[in-house]
């Protein structure tokens, strides 16, 4: 078929009214048609709208009366508050949410599929640590004990890219781990450990090629051989570790304390100049997968698509992590009916009981997940948006389980527990060992993280053609017909070798586009 002809289907496919619908037992579907549809509209098959349907919202395919259950995804996402007749809108007000599943007599280590051919021959050019790990950036990290550092920080890091960074070509960049912990804190409370452990794990991220080093204030409460144990800071020639405390008395005035940070630096970047890429199995990836500004399509198009992708990931013996415990809690049983044991299950029934404890002391539960984006972009409720998150996971069997801030130690399928927002999951998937973001979006985010590459992955070609250039992957096409689920999820596979290669960046590099470091700290601040 040419272009023009392609072109002109596609015009027309747009134009025609469509839904999409998740399962032959499904009650509603979703509008696919950018801009939505107006009252009146008749679809192929005769289905007339009664009101105003925006895209990606809900139609009523049938009759409901007041009670019954509203199905997508063949799950009950809710129920009817009242009777809605078929081709109606089914607006967030008319679904009441039914109450979360319960965590005993579920389904565990149910599914056994029959093992999927290894995939085999994919590589990729990355750096490999003296650990085995293997990094697909290779940058200075500056790690910090306690916000206050965080200005003088962020001062000496300025003159090390102006200064030092042209001497030392193989080095990519310099990241300051700045954060808001480390002082104020109930450092001895059961959930301390936490943040600790995040801010440790963070700081031997494969990326940085074990040559951090720890700026500290010198009266915190995370002091750094609390932060990193002696066997794990690194020391230099003179038999010191590579700290600056900027309280000790060497330090007289702002300039000594700059001076200091950048000549600690320069060492570093001295042995991490020396590092050289090298051919590398796919399995060496460490991928974390997430989603956020999610809306309807999340779950058609972008979702599944990194969900095949995580499949042939998982065939290649690489390791990936799915994440947001609010975000899964309403496919529980989904998750243990997959885990490769019964030990695995237990663990995430575990994290999931201890998130619901966890919000239940803040008076809430996993109903406040859901934000006026996620609604606006058609999600009714958690349940909705949970049965479209877990899909990015795709069918493998889960094979190991993280508590918050644990690093990764295991190949296979992760499900690692972190809270859903943004900033707090990439953060913590970042201190289990990614060297790879994978993050889908409805609405759209300039989210990005400075010490790895984040792949964005847009839901709806709208959001494509207006962030064109934030967006690296346009998984709408699915929706329009332009493309299958496969061949996004084969797109996104080999951009993730080329992006892991330094071969291509991804828009967030680009533009150097970075949200900051959010720790998980459940413990009281004092």
């Amino acid at each position: 078929m040419s272009t023009d002809t392609t072109a002109s289907a596609a015009a027309s496919q747009a134009s025609t009214p469509r839904y999409i619908m998740m399962n032959d037992t499904d009650n509603v579907a979703i509008v696919v048609n950018d801009g939505g549809l107006p009252a009146g509209t008749v679809f192929p098959d005769g289905l007339t709208l009664v009101d105003r349907v925006p895209q990606g919202h809900k139609i009523a395919l049938r009759d409901l009366k007041q009670g019954d259950a509203i199905v997508r995804y063949d799950v009950a996402i809710g129920y009817a508050v009242r009777d809605i007749p078929k081709g109606s809108w089914i607006e967030e007000s008319l679904v009441q949410m039914p109450p979360a599943r319960e965590l005993d007599n579920l389904p565990i280590a149910t599914k056994k599929p029959a093992p999927l051919p290894p995939l085999e021959g994919y590589t990729f050019e990355g750096y490999r640590n003296a650990d085995g790990s293997v990094g697909t950036r290779n940058l200075l990290a500056i790690t910090t004990t306690v916000q206050c550092v965080a200005g003088v920080v962020e001062h000496a890091v300025k003159r090390i890219r102006a200064e030092l960074l042209p001497k030392y070509p193989n080095v990519e960049d310099v990241v300051a781990l700045e954060h808001t912990y480390g002082c104020g804190v109930a450092i001895d409370a059961p959930n301390a450990g936490i943040p600790i452990r995040t801010l440790r794990n963070i700081s031997l991220n494969p990326n940085f090629g074990g040559q951090a080093m720890v700026v500290s204030l010198g009266c915190e409460k995370l002091q750094p051989n609390r932060l990193l144990p002696e066997n794990m800071i690194p020391i230099h020639k003179a038999g010191e570790p590579y700290v600056v405390c900027l309280q000790d008395s060497e330090h007289v005035g702002f300039n000594s304390m700059i001076d200091s940070i950048l000549q600690m630096a320069e060492a570093r970047l001295t042995e991490l100049n020396k590092r050289r890429r090298e051919t590398c199995p796919a399995s060496d990836l460490v991928v974390g997968v997430q989603c956020g500004g999610s809306d309807a399509f999340s779950g058609v198009t972008a979702n599944p698509a990194v969900g095949f992708a995580t499949d042939l990931l998982v065939r290649a013996g690489a390791s990936v992590m799915f994440s947001e415990v609010t975000e899964v809690r309403d496919g529980i049983d989904q998750l243990t009916s997959r885990a490769v044991n019964e030990d695995v299950a237990q663990a995430m029934i575990r994290e999931m009981d201890w998130y619901d404890n966890y919000l239940k002391q803040g008076g809430v539960d996993r109903s406040a997940n859901t934000t006026p984006g996620n609604k606006k972009g058609g999600l009714a409720n958690i349940v909705e948006k949970a049965m479209g998150s877990i899909v990015k996971s795709g069918s493998s069997p889960i094979s190991g389980v993280l508590a918050p801030g644990d690093k990764l130690q295991q190949k296979g399928l992760i499900y690692a527990a972190t809270p859903a927002s943004d900033f707090i999951c990439g953060t913590l998937q970042l201190a289990a060992g990614m060297n790879v973001h994978i993050f889908t979006t409805g609405r759209g985010t300039p989210y990005g993280l400075a010490a790895v590459p984040v792949i964005k992955v847009a839901t709806r070609n709208d959001l494509a053609r207006r962030w064109h250039d934030l967006m690296d992957v346009n998984a709408g096409r699915i929706a329009s017909g332009e493309a299958t689920i496969e061949d996004v999820g084969w797109e996104l596979f080999q951009l993730m070798l080329d992006v892991a290669s330094g071969k291509k960046r991804t828009w967030a590099e680009q533009w150097k586009l970075h949200n900051a470091l959010t720790l998980f700290n459940p413990a009281p601040v004092t």
